[in-house]
């Protein structure tokens, strides 16, 4: 859903930048930000949201023991992970990968590339 000037982000007056602070991650030809739960595409004047797309990369799928945390771990707003929009869901991003959490487990997404 990387589509230019739809939905555009309101009030944004954060300028993104390799420097800015915030998480880069690689989709599609151009690199996006993470920024309080959302996708952020700089364009022009303005702020595109995103969403990473569902694909053979990045599924959506019950994959059960993804690891890369404590036993345990329950992700959610505070959990110490960056939640990133993938499909019509939430994932949070841990250790370059996806992490859905899914009943008692979390499943694996799929990795990103971080820019």
């Amino acid at each position: 859903m990387s589509t230019c000037h739809e939905p555009h982000h309101a009030h944004h007056d954060h300028q993104h930048s390799p420097d800015c602070g915030h998480t880069a991650i690689r989709h599609n030809d151009h690199v996006d930000y993470l920024h309080d739960g959302h996708l952020h595409h700089p364009h022009g004047d303005h702020v595109d949201e995103h969403r990473l797309e569902v694909s053979a990369n990045n599924p959506d799928q019950c994959t059960p023991g993804c690891g890369g945390h404590a036993p345990g771990h329950v992700h959610g707003p505070g959990c110490g992970h960056e939640p990133v929009p993938h499909g019509d869901h939430v994932d949070y991003l841990v250790d370059g990968h996806l992490h859905h959490p899914h009943g008692d487990h979390c499943d694996d997404h799929g990795p990103v590339e971080l820019a």
